[in-house]
């Protein structure tokens, strides 16, 4: 079994409303992550608490200027507090298993489990020059996660996150070449 606790998970989140203008579209990092491989079968830990806010999305384009230390310390606490509720959830976890290989691209099906339940996702993934890169669209709803709200719901963000991840591919490393 291979263990990657390095690599690049980005969320971006999505304002909604009618004063959306006033709000942000988001790109949040993972930092705290454990993706466990055997074979076809993929075991995952996340740690939500870690997500780290990057900054705002403008047109496709990161801007990490526009926010400053306290914004990204009240986005930090409202999403670990008011959204992920992570004293009570503190991981997210998912089991699955790689299915439907073509070329360079494969499929892996399995559980994700957040805030206490669990739904069935599909990752897509494309394995090039040792990385594993993908996407995947999550309602957070199915998870009971309500969307975040401000100023009675006309600030508010939408019931979409888009999650993407490029991590190395430990599988032909020794097991000695893993530990750190």
């Amino acid at each position: 079994m291979k263990t990657i606790t390095s690599g690049t998970i980005h969320v971006f989140t999505f304002k909604d409303g009618i004063l959306a203008r006033l709000a942000h579209d988001l790109r949040l990092t993972l930092m705290d992550f454990e993706v466990h491989v055997d074979d076809r079968m993929v075991r995952a830990v996340f740690f939500p608490a870690s997500l780290k806010v990057d900054g705002t999305m403008r047109k496709g384009k990161l801007d990490t200027t526009e926010l400053s230390t306290s914004d990204h310390q009240k986005i930090h606490k409202h999403i670990v507090e008011d959204v992920l509720h992570t004293s009570k959830y503190p991981e997210i976890r998912f089991e699955g298993e790689a299915t439907e290989e073509k070329d360079d691209r494969f499929f892996i099906d399995g559980q994700l489990e957040m805030h206490g339940r669990f739904a069935p996702i599909k990752l897509n993934v494309t394995h090039k020059l040792r990385r594993y890169r993908g996407f995947i669209p999550l309602q957070p709803s199915k998870w009971g996660i309500a969307p975040f709200k401000a100023l009675g719901g006309a600030i508010k963000l939408q019931d979409r996150v888009e999650v993407t991840f490029d991590l190395p591919d430990l599988s032909n490393l020794p097991d000695d070449e893993l530990e750190e």
